[in-house]
């Protein structure tokens, strides 16, 4: 089975209650859909603690958009890193705090287990029946049928900020999993066969979800 989890957002209290609850087995593959920092009290403490159950289970980390503008802020450069002057506006200013970052430090460095962590991130994931990403696809690829394609294909912007195409009809032939929009009432986001969105909101009071595929089965705390 494979365990897709929504965005964090620094509550890992509430990561490891999810974790606690699932039915894993050895087999079980968890892929984590982005957005592990910000907003939450605890950014620090959740990257240690999926540093820790990468060593027991399976796992996929997806690379968020806000991942994406803490690394572009300590200055990392590439396509996956942009964003650097909207991140202390966007919650991470918490992050900076768990990491114990002091303004004009020319010393600060993240620890060498976390810096490998946030490299190691990937920018989408694809299974069978499905294709995860944090946030969107373009839209100039919806109508083909190739999966693969389609994931080359599209932005880096997009797969971190899109919030247009998620909920659209495409031609992939698989299901597009994704985070990054929380609806109002911090449901999950049903648009079978095409997508299922799994940000319900857990750093603003919703629940954290997780959700059990192929049988569709979520669960949440």
């Amino acid at each position: 089975m494979i365990y897709a989890i929504g965005d964090i957002h620094g509550m890992k209290h509430k990561l490891v209650d999810l974790i606690e609850l699932l039915p894993l087995t050895s087999d079980d593959h968890l892929v984590f859909i982005g957005d592990y920092i910000d907003r939450g009290p605890d950014p620090f403490g959740v990257v240690e603690f999926l540093l820790q159950l990468r060593e027991r289970q399976r796992c996929t980390f997806l690379l968020g958009n806000h991942e994406s503008m803490f690394l572009s802020f300590l200055g990392w450069e590439g396509d996956a890193y942009l964003g650097a002057e909207a991140f202390r506006d966007n919650g991470g200013e918490l992050t900076l705090e768990s990491y114990g970052y002091s303004e004009g430090s020319a010393s600060f460095k993240l620890p060498a287990a976390h810096e490998q962590f946030y490299r190691s991130l990937e920018l989408s994931y694809a299974n069978g029946a499905y294709v995860f990403v944090h946030a969107g696809l373009s839209r100039e690829v919806l109508q083909v049928s190739d999966v693969e394609y389609a994931r080359a294909h599209t932005s880096t912007h997009d797969l971190l900020w899109q919030r247009d195409t998620a909920e659209l009809p495409h031609s992939l032939g698989a299901t597009i999993v994704y985070g990054h929009t929380p609806l109002p009432d911090f449901g999950i986001r049903w648009n079978i066969p095409y997508s299922i969105g799994i940000d319900t909101g857990a750093v603003y009071g919703g629940p954290l979800t997780a959700l059990r595929l192929p049988d569709q089965t979520p669960f949440q705390v």
